[in-house]
């Protein structure tokens, strides 16, 4: 296909494509999905190789949020019985941190629930970092406590936060479709905190929740314009008793055009498969390691993700391999340019560069996956709609509903069971 074409030869010289390209790719046929995946696999491996980045998220406090995200099960009024618990102690996350890089994380994501944190909540999730980073050397950690206020991100920055993650979730038009206690633009201004602080920008989106192909290519250029090192790509768990629960709008094919879009349009950034993959990617995971060169490894904040072995495994059957602590994940372009400028960002690296002269969260969402499926928007006008819960075919398409793919998470941070690693 010309449209291919051009777009692996804009992805290798790092040329942003335009807004008629990357809504093209959304409307390819299943038929031609392949070809997609193949094109994109181009452009991952020219900047990532065959290298897959394994991040491990530790939810430091779960539940009772005051803020209305349609799409998480921690938001205020939810019905989702999830684990609810107050802030774990720096040596109970620095053990469960630990379970992860054992498994062969390099990153971990600490996250908490809430509107944002107080300074108090800062100098905490600074001694935990220190515990983290006491015990597990070269591990990277990413902090995600909501909207920052003056101060924190430089505050986070000198307790040794490599990076701080606030998604955009969907485009500024219909951000107040799905929250009202906080706004789009509150979200651009965190994110703006953590690059300007020197910390590794990482903010993303939640696809599913009834938007529109616009929708989807509107956030992923805010992204690009904000030079997110990493854009962690959610979809949408829909959980019972929150106002998203009938939302099944995604299909294995439509997740794998979602991700080629967003290679496309950042071709040289972390592109990780974050909240949702197992729910909607399902056995067509692998694929996607073709397009993404970044996963969880486990489970998630409050939903269970598949086996952390199982993880494992799938890399490699693929012929994938896992990233090491000694390996930088950025290309040498981005990360030269983060070393002269204290961040790890990218921007001053000209137009052509994630970042750069593109058009232009749920407060305590996480590490690209907060609440387990922090994914969702409450649509347009109103949900899609959607089927009544029933036993359906184990190859449902959208619309279906399966909240037999949704496991609550029952174990690791905040239980006393094991951690899935």
């Amino acid at each position: 296909m010309d449209l291919l074409n051009t777009l692996v030869d804009k992805g290798l010289r790092r040329e942003l494509p335009t807004r008629e390209e990357a809504l093209a790719v959304l409307a390819t046929s299943d038929d031609e999905l392949l070809d997609v995946v193949a094109a994109a696999g181009k452009v991952r491996r020219q900047w990532f190789g065959r290298r897959v980045k394994l991040n491990y998220l530790v939810n430091l406090k779960s539940g009772l949020c005051p803020e209305d995200c349609s799409y998480c099960s921690q938001r205020l009024g939810s019905k989702a019985e999830i684990l609810k618990y107050t802030w774990l102690k720096p040596d109970e996350a620095s053990q469960a941190a630990a379970a992860g890089v054992a498994g062969g994380a390099k990153r971990v994501c600490l996250v908490a629930s809430g509107r944002g944190p107080t300074d108090r909540d800062v100098d905490r999730v600074g001694k935990t970092i220190a515990a983290i980073k006491e015990q597990n050397e070269g591990v990277e950690v990413c902090a995600c406590l909501g909207l920052l206020s003056d101060g924190q991100a430089e505050r986070l920055k000198d307790a040794g936060a490599d990076a701080y993650n606030h998604n955009l979730n969907t485009s500024e038009a219909t951000y107040g479709q799905i929250t009202k206690t906080h706004t789009y633009a509150d979200r651009v201004d965190t994110v703006q905190k953590a690059h300007a602080a020197g910390l590794s920008a990482c903010s993303g989106l939640i696809a599913g929740m009834g938007e529109s192909d616009e929708d989807l290519v509107d956030v992923v250029y805010a992204l690009r314009e904000l030079d997110s090192d990493s854009v962690p790509v959610n979809f949408l768990i829909p959980f019972e008793g929150t106002p998203l629960a009938k939302e099944w709008n995604l299909t294995p094919q439509r997740a794998l055009r979602i991700l080629a879009m967003v290679r496309f349009v950042c071709p040289d950034v972390e592109v990780r498969i974050a909240g949702g993959r197992e729910v909607h990617l399902r056995t067509l995971q692998p694929l996607a390691l073709h397009v993404a060169n970044s996963i969880f490894l486990g489970d998630y904040l409050t939903s269970e993700g598949q086996a952390g072995q199982a993880d494992l495994d799938m890399i490699a059957d693929a012929g994938f391999e896992v990233e090491g602590a000694g390996t930088t994940t950025l290309p040498a372009h981005r990360s030269e340019i983060a070393a002269a400028s204290g961040g790890c960002g990218s921007k001053g690296s000209g137009a052509s560069v994630c970042g750069s002269s593109a058009p232009a969260d749920e407060a305590g969402a996480g590490c690209g996956s907060a609440c387990g499926g922090c994914s969702g928007h409450a649509g347009h006008e109103a949900p899609v709609a959607a089927r009544a819960a029933e036993p359906v075919p184990a190859q449902a398409g959208a619309g279906e509903v399966r909240p037999d793919l949704v496991a609550v998470r029952r174990r690791g941070a905040g239980t006393d069971l094991a951690p899935n690693a």
